[in-house]
């Protein structure tokens, strides 16, 4: 077993920049919010990239109760899950069984939208990049619920701690409505002490008025 190496914010920060995985500019969301920063951990595609976030949700796992199977929404999540599984072995010498959902179902061999390890009667922590409207997050814990399995919580890499459709974040939203934990790898305030910390004053500025605009 590997000496797990503690997540550190500012490395994934930075690594996250060098990517393209993380930009401070001026974004058009789905929603329809101008943003001064973008986060798109689709990004985040080859092995040194994907083995710090493996890693972020791998120590943030040991910290949490009741992980039984861990679960990769489609498409970007599978891979994450995958990788999580990886490091929670090699670095915390734990190993936990994991899975993920089709699109659609499949209609030969097994068939079903589940693939991987079986959720019936499982505790099941949900791997994911972003919750921006909730609509993902609940359409899987639908289907997890179907299949007999009980959610244990979900774990993002970053929480936009911005307003949902009213006065709660999309991430306060989930955790009420479902009555579950939510759990990020870094926030909007972390990327705004980052700007601080870097002296960039002018994307500072964007944030902090963003937020003042959206935030909770």
């Amino acid at each position: 077993m590997t000496s797990p190496v503690e997540f550190n914010t500012q490395a994934f920060i930075e690594l996250a920049l060098s990517r393209g995985v993380l930009k401070f500019g001026e974004f058009t969301l789905k929603s329809g919010r101008v943003s001064p920063y973008f986060f798109n951990a689709g990004l985040l595609n080859d092995g040194e990239a994907l083995s710090l976030l493996a890693q972020g949700y791998a120590n943030k796992l040991t910290q949490c109760n009741s992980v039984d199977v861990i679960f990769g929404p489609a498409y970007k999540g599978i891979p994450f899950v995958a990788a999580t599984a990886v490091a929670l072995s090699q670095y915390h010498g734990v190993s936990v069984p994991w899975g993920f959902n089709r699109k659609e179902a499949k209609d030969h061999g097994e068939g079903g939208v589940l693939v991987g390890a079986s959720v019936e009667a499982k505790k099941v922590w949900i791997i994911d990049d972003v919750i921006t409207a909730g609509t993902a997050i609940r359409e899987v814990v639908s289907i997890l619920k179907n299949a007999g399995a009980s959610i244990a919580g979900v774990l993002v890499a970053l929480d936009r701690q911005e307003r949902g459709q009213g006065q709660l974040s999309a991430i306060q939203e989930v955790q009420k409505e479902l009555e579950i934990p939510v759990h990020a790898l870094i926030t909007m305030q972390d990327l705004m002490q980052y700007l601080e910390q870097k002296g960039d004053q002018q994307a500072l500025k964007n944030m902090q008025a963003y937020r003042v605009k959206y935030g909770v």
